[in-house]
């Protein structure tokens, strides 16, 4: 259900801290400024982003409920980007794992005759004919992480780069092994159920073919800190040396550093996954084996609302010559090191 409606967010349930996000889209919209050009690092400059108001557009917004540091992060993102331009006013629906509820959320916007919906769903396929309902109702669906089943679900959709995580971890332990062909790496994914999951080990086993190595231990856990836990020392007493390993979550990663420490074993070093505040302090202290994490933007359904907030005005992304907003937008997944975690800090989210 939705709650009593005020002039600029509208907030079912929220909460959280809120983070400061970078604007990551500029507006071309009717009656706006020359856009910026886009930095190519995240800024570290954490003051509101002053943008020119255009038309006032209602957009909904149904994420997940904040069970995970990096779906807090989602929710509380999202919220803070709308807060930054003038002429959005938000609808948050209370965060949810229950698809049959975050439907009749949908639903709600779609009677609510809302401008734009950004949905980050809980099941992409059970929220497909929804969202197909919310299109041919004239609303534009801004499709955010998990893809529904169907490309005329969404008129946009966001994506962090599962595969590219993947590939982005292997490159980085190919280049620290320095050739060491008889290096042991070490795997501990998430759900081995997801696509997202298997997207990654796809990425990391096709980048690790490439300078020659494989996956010699792997096991899988569930992104909660207990499993992680759990799967690291079943991993660590399978293997009684290993010189690098992956962790696909940093959220599992502080079940999977307790393993690591209960256990004594410091001989390998280790790449984490998503980008937590946690990892990247643990990064630039340099006092424990995690070397470095690749970030899985916690922005994704900020951008959504930047991109939902332009699709409703007819505006188009800045310095792109093709006019309008792409289809399918998938973002990049750098590995944050010692030498440039200062440059990262201000998109991290606490575990």
């Amino acid at each position: 259900m939705l709650s009593t409606r005020s002039r600029r967010t509208r907030l079912l349930v929220a909460s959280g801290a809120t983070l400061a996000v970078a604007a990551l889209l500029t507006a071309c919209t009717p009656g706006t400024a020359e856009p910026a050009a886009n930095s190519e690092k995240p800024s570290s400059n954490t003051e509101p982003t002053t943008v020119a108001a255009g038309e006032t557009v209602t957009i909904g917004f149904s994420g997940p409920a904040a069970d995970h540091g990096w779906l807090g992060a989602i929710n509380s993102a999202a919220i803070a980007a709308a807060a930054e331009f003038p002429d959005v006013e938000l609808i948050v629906a209370e965060g949810t794992n229950d698809a049959s509820l975050q439907i009749s959320q949908v639903e709600t916007f779609i009677n609510d005759k809302v401008d734009a919906i950004v949905l980050l769903p809980t099941d992409g396929a059970a929220l497909t004919d929804v969202a197909i309902k919310a299109m041919q109702a004239g609303i534009p669906v801004i499709n955010v992480d998990r893809e529904f089943s169907s490309t005329f679900a969404a008129r946009t959709t966001i994506l962090g780069d599962n595969y590219g995580m993947g590939v982005s971890a292997g490159t980085y332990i190919c280049e620290q092994l320095d050739g060491k062909k008889d290096a042991i790496v070490a795997e501990i994914a998430g759900i081995d159920s997801l696509p997202l999951t298997q997207d990654r080990s796809a990425g990391f086993k096709d980048a690790l073919s490439d300078c020659g190595l494989s996956v010699n231990n792997r096991v899988a856990a569930d992104f909660t800190v207990q499993g992680g836990e759990a799967a690291t020392s079943q991993l660590l007493a399978a293997a009684p040396k290993i010189d690098a390993i992956w962790n696909h979550d940093d959220d599992q990663g502080i079940g999977v550093m307790a393993a690591i420490n209960a256990a004594g074993r410091s001989e390998f070093f280790m790449v984490g996954g998503a980008g937590s505040k946690n990892a990247m302090d643990a990064i630039k202290a340099g006092n424990t084996v995690l070397q470095a994490t690749v970030i899985y933007p916690a922005t994704q359904a900020a951008d959504g609302i930047a991109v939902a907030r332009l699709i409703a005005q007819g505006g188009a992304m800045g310095d792109l010559v093709t006019q309008g907003v792409p289809q399918r937008i998938v973002l990049d997944a750098p590995v944050v090191t010692k030498d440039n975690v200062d440059q990262y800090m201000s998109v991290g989210f606490a575990s």
